[in-house]
């Protein structure tokens, strides 16, 4: 049974995408709600053109209850990414950073792949200071149908929107790996 926490973050995930999905980033509708995005978290905003997916993620899990001393709200992945795994390397905090051959995405969770070609591996991403371009969305369900078990997740700034997706797993429960723009971190959500 989830968590209040989980379900709450779930159903703002959810509802983001129910509202924006037929909508752009610089449409009238979704526009000003990604200035909102920024704003609730005190990070400055210049555009819609701004990448703002870790923004969507990070406004999600604070809308959801998260404090900043359980989650690091940030406009760049990598950031609370390296947050959780080092949460997972000293067994603190709700957020922990996982290799996605180690856990089962369940929702709630929050689940990074690479971006633009790179190649991270979770290692790297544990031991970053300089940052690197990836993206993460909220996982909101989980699944089977006639191609396996899978998790869909919600993210933004996915093709200009907010979209949902299909990630496959494997008969373990585990995320299937992918050639382009590989996966790197499950962060797995204990609060």
């Amino acid at each position: 049974m989830p968590t209040p926490f989980v379900t709450s973050l779930t159903k703002i995930a959810t509802e983001q995408l129910q509202k924006y999905k037929d909508h752009v980033e610089t449409d009238a509708v979704l526009a000003p709600q990604i200035k909102r995005y920024w704003l609730d978290l005190g990070f400055g905003f210049e555009s819609v053109e701004v990448a703002w997916s870790a923004v969507f993620v990070s406004w999600s899990v604070k809308q959801a209850g998260a404090t900043s001393s359980e989650f690091k709200f940030s406009a760049a992945h990598w950031e609370f990414v390296k947050k959780a795994i080092a949460n997972r390397k000293s067994d603190t905090g709700v957020f922990r950073g996982f290799d996605i051959t180690e856990v089962s995405p369940e929702p709630g969770d929050i689940i990074q792949n690479n971006r633009g070609g790179n190649h991270i591996d979770y290692a790297h991403a544990g031991n970053t200071k300089d940052g690197y371009f990836s993206h993460s969305a909220i996982v909101v369900n989980k699944g089977v149908d006639k191609d396996g078990p899978f998790v869909t997740t919600i993210g933004g700034n996915e093709s200009n929107s907010i979209r949902a997706k299909r990630v496959g797993l494997d008969a373990h429960g585990k995320i299937s790996q992918r050639a382009k723009d590989p996966f790197i971190c499950v962060i797995k959500n204990l609060k």
